[in-house]
């Protein structure tokens, strides 16, 4: 018994599983400090930042991240080198081009840029992006090379050393939004020194990267970073809107933020199987081995779809209490109405596995362009149904309320992603053909081998 849990605990999956928990858990306690150590005005300034500089991070590792993962898990030698520094190259300069945008864009128009609440963004994004770039470009590599105990590592300097702050923030300092981004910046550079002392970013192969490489990254990537943004404004879409809205505003925004939270703990388990899954997918479409590549699909896809529907319903019942945990006393008055949204996130969050699971198999086939023409209908659908629930909806109905405008909104997610799941399954089915039906059983075996093989170890011992 003692050696099957020292072999699960050794495990890809439960490395990845870890990592990706660990720096959740560490996000839930940042989500939950920051929220009590800021009024409501500054938190959505955060909230603002944070997400334009994620969409902006996910559109720089978006032209490398996909493309390095998936070729790196069939190179070796020269190869590797030359991939590894063609990530560099490309991301050094995406971080130029961003910075030639925004500072010019600060110093024509400032007035207008401080009222919009994305002053932030536009001053500190660039030295973020050069503070972010070795460690990102090292979880990359490490993903690539299937080695989730130092991405398990990587996220706790991260996310720890921002904790750490944060607390002694709270309880001493209480500083405003913008040294909190500050020291958010810290912590990313700390987390760039231990990855550059062990090497684990590539940085010393910058010099290997040719013209020839940086073409098959950027033809690649083009697609996978359309894709990455697309991803992002799924999420981020509704934020964005939100802020733009003269009658929600950065208060809308705030509380918004609370209850979508759910969606990221799913988030958690999800990025762990997608990163294990994807070598493997890739591995076997490079190989033609179509029944390996629809086993990963089925069973992973299948088995965090029935592992959340028990979890959705237990949350769904404690939806308002969780609004309060999260947000404390001050978003008190709101939770009735948060919960709520947080019970469409629920819904929302039970298709996202198979969403996710076609996104990822339409990558390792080499068709990021079929995945990116999902995205991009996914996403078309969000911004069309924000729109309408956050203006359209007002304008006809202006005594709605700031609660019932975000209900709208929720509603409308659990609309396109199931235009989402439904797209991907089609666009892969034409590659690769599959049958919804073995999802869920291949879903359910994934759990009886676990327990058939726990039981024949404990029967051996």
């Amino acid at each position: 018994m003692y050696n099957s849990l020292k072999q699960i605990l050794k495990g890809k999956n439960f490395l990845s599983l870890a990592g990706n928990f660990i720096s959740a858990l560490l996000g839930f306690l940042t989500f939950v400090i920051l929220v009590r150590s800021i009024n409501t005005d500054q938190f959505g300034e955060w909230v603002l930042f944070i997400t334009a500089a994620t969409l902006a991070d996910l559109m720089r590792f978006g032209v490398t991240r996909v493309a390095l993962t998936r070729y790196l898990s069939g190179t070796e030698g020269q190869e590797r080198k030359k991939y590894i520094g063609s990530s560099w190259f490309i991301g050094l300069a995406s971080i130029v081009l961003i910075s030639l945008i925004l500072y010019p864009l600060l110093a024509l128009f400032p007035s207008h840029i401080h009222k919009s609440g994305y002053y932030l963004f536009f001053v500190w994004y660039p030295v973020l992006a050069l503070s972010n770039l070795p460690w990102g470009n090292a979880l990359s590599i490490l993903q690539a090379d299937e080695k989730f105990g130092k991405i398990f590592l990587i996220r706790c300097i991260f996310m720890g050393s921002f904790l750490i702050y944060l607390i002694l923030n709270y309880v001493f300092f209480r500083m405003n939004v913008e040294w909190i981004i500050i020291f958010h910046i810290l912590a990313n550079l700390i987390t760039t020194i231990v990855c550059t002392i062990y090497n684990w970013d590539g940085s010393r192969y910058i010099f290997h990267a040719t013209r020839e490489v940086n073409k098959i990254t950027l033809q690649y990537g083009k697609y996978s970073m359309g894709t990455s943004i697309g991803s992002s404004l799924l999420k981020s879409a509704d934020t964005f809107i939100i802020g733009f809205s003269p009658f929600l505003g950065t208060t809308g925004v705030a509380l918004y933020s609370i209850p979508i939270k759910f969606t990221e703990i799913v988030e958690i388990v999800l990025r762990s199987f997608t990163a294990t899954a994807f070598p493997k997918m890739s591995k076997a479409s490079i190989e033609g081995n179509h029944n390996a590549f629809r086993k990963v699909f089925y069973s992973y896809s299948g088995a965090l779809t029935l592992l959340l529907i028990p979890v959705g319903l237990i949350s769904a019942l404690v939806a308002r209490d969780f609004v309060i945990l999260l947000g404390g006393s001050q978003y008190k008055e709101y939770s009735v109405g948060l919960g709520i949204v947080m019970q469409m996130f629920i819904i929302f969050s039970l298709l996202l596995p198979i969403d996710r699971f076609t996104g990822i198999g339409l990558d390792s086939i080499n068709k990021p362009d079929k995945n990116f023409l999902k995205t991009t209908i996914m996403m078309t659908a969000n911004i069309v149904g924000d729109i309408i629930a956050v203006f359209i909806i007002h304008a006809l109905f202006p005594a709605f309320s700031i609660m019932t405008i975000l209900i709208c909104v929720s509603i409308g997610s659990i609309g396109f992603e199931m235009i989402g799941l439904a797209t991907g399954f089609y666009l892969l089915n034409k590659e690769i053909p599959l049958r919804l039906k073995y999802v869920f059983i291949e879903g359910w075996k994934f759990y009886t081998d676990i327990f058939a093989n726990l039981k024949l170890k404990y029967q051996n011992r």
